[in-house]
């Protein structure tokens, strides 16, 4: 199985997979997917930081749980308005804006989910309100936007347009001290939970920077983490974790203690099928192949397990949940996302 529960308090149901590599420069399909956001709408917003070979094809493609293709929008490879470099996170917030953070060019950009480039804004640096490659980011209920400033090993806070409010954090391994942060969340009472990447742990802290707690350590345990990734949490106060290092998602209680672990039971999308039946050639290929091989002892890593075995998570960079409780779990090694119904 590749759901285990140790605790009753959850249950996450698999319900499909969407996706299929695209290697072309737009239409259906993800190129190195990287963030998800599902609006209140039913549109999933998939954002596709793309390899250096198709670097101007940099985009969001928008689809939605009915395998529909929506459409797509952004302006490729650059540092041009609507442009990106190495485009990493996205938020929503309550006006319906797309905001996007690029670790490259060391800025925010805005979109509308209509697709309309609206501005960008940020400098590169140290000083108040400056970044230096910004990764996860996400609002809070009052619209204040939380940034990860990865290299400057602190998140900082401003309003909905860029403006600077506060920061906290320094690099160290201590309490409130970060080693190359990831993903960031708030929960329903503006709390913030930040993914501190090489420290392998989650921090929780107040809507001011206060620190309140650490959840995890090093290791492929329950409850340990391998540079974890992204981070969500739910209504009831559940904290999903995209353990991204471990090949696998992690679900934590309110208090840190481990609740539920998922490696992923992909299927096949929609997309692929319909794929297979105009390539029967790639289909017998595929028919008589071992997609789910029994690996030799000194392969049995979560990297190698996971990129071997077609049904799991691999490269699980990012996760979402919507507002019927399901959960999005972006893949950026397979180019797709699982999706799972919360019990």
């Amino acid at each position: 199985m590749s759901t285990q529960t140790k605790s009753p308090g959850i249950s996450l149901d698999y319900v499909k997979t969407i996706g299929i590599v695209n290697n072309g420069f737009n239409g259906r399909g993800f190129a190195n997917p990287y963030d998800i956001i599902a609006d209140d709408d039913g549109q999933i917003f998939v954002l596709n930081r793309c390899d250096p070979a198709r670097a101007s094809a940099i985009r969001i493609g928008i689809c939605n749980l009915d395998d529909e293709y929506l459409g797509e929008f952004g302006r490729g490879n650059g540092s041009g308005d609507g442009q990106f470099n190495w485009a990493v996170a996205m938020a929503l917030d309550s006006q319906g804006n797309l905001h996007i953070t690029d670790e490259y060019n060391h800025r925010v950009t805005t979109y509308t989910t209509a697709g309309e480039y609206v501005s960008h804004w940020g400098t590169p640096g140290s000083e108040d309100g400056e970044l230096n490659g910004p990764a996860g980011i996400a609002f809070d209920s009052a619209d204040n936007l939380f940034v990860v400033d990865q290299h400057n090993s602190r998140v900082q806070k401003f309003s909905v347009d860029g403006t600077f409010i506060a920061k906290w954090g320094s690099s160290g391994s201590g309490d409130g001290k970060f080693n190359l942060p990831w993903g960031i969340a708030v929960d329903s009472d503006d709390n913030v939970y930040v993914a501190d990447w090489r420290n392998d742990r989650i921090q929780k802290f107040s809507n001011d920077g206060k620190f309140i707690a650490v959840f995890g350590s090093s290791g492929q345990g329950e409850g340990q983490f391998q540079r974890p990734t992204s981070i969500t949490v739910d209504l009831e106060g559940f904290i999903y974790v995209a353990d991204w290092g471990n090949e696998r998602v992690q679900v934590l209680a309110g208090d840190g203690s481990f609740q539920l672990l998922l490696k992923g039971e992909a299927t096949l999308s929609k997309w692929a099928d319909e794929y297979l039946a105009s390539n029967p050639e790639e289909k017998a290929e595929r028919d008589v192949s071992n997609l789910t091989p029994n690996l030799p002892a000194h392969l049995n890593t979560p990297y190698h397990t996971s990129s071997q075995t077609e049904p799991y998570f691999w490269g699980p960079v990012s996760l979402t949940l919507d507002n019927q409780g399901r959960l999005y779990v972006v893949e950026t090694n397979r180019h797709r996302f699982q999706v799972y119904q919360k019990r």
